[in-house]
């Protein structure tokens, strides 16, 4: 039985990751727990010190509950080396449609991430190779690939 996780983002702005990911992904800022006013109520409640409060939305969820949570994890040092892990994100479609289409979807898609506040770094396509994607950096500098 495969067995269920999240994945964890250190930065240095939750939220605003947070918010950057879930337009990225068509995810949504997950929602407090039922019972409490705010996500700083529920994390008193189990007991996190208040010096550790004050994030706000820190985690994003699938709307349909098949993908993983995602948890911006605030950290004190910054960004210093390449991502050894990275999001791929595909919006071309499959293989089966034409090059110059997926193309443009690609390319679409780096648009619409720059204008939420990513930065495109380089196309990535080779002659004669069936790929195209655009290596890009969201707000914090962290790498993914539209594709």
């Amino acid at each position: 039985m495969a067995l269920r996780f999240q994945v964890v983002v250190d930065c240095a702005d939750p939220e605003r990751l947070a918010r950057f990911w879930a337009e990225a992904l068509g995810y949504v800022l997950e929602p407090v727990p039922d019972g409490f006013a705010s996500w700083d109520d529920y994390w008193r409640s189990i007991g996190v010190p208040e010096e550790e409060l004050g994030v706000d939305a820190d985690s994003i969820i699938d709307p349909e509950g098949s993908g993983p949570r995602v948890w911006f994890q605030i950290v004190p040092e910054a960004k210093t080396v390449k991502n050894r892990l990275h999001f791929d994100v595909h919006a071309s479609g499959s293989r089966a449609a034409p090059m110059p289409a997926r193309r443009q979807r690609v390319d679409a898609e780096a648009a619409r991430l720059a204008g939420l506040g990513a930065t495109m770094v380089q196309v990535l396509e080779a002659p004669g190779l069936d790929h195209y994607a655009v290596a890009m950096q969201d707000p914090e500098g962290n790498e993914f690939d539209i594709n």
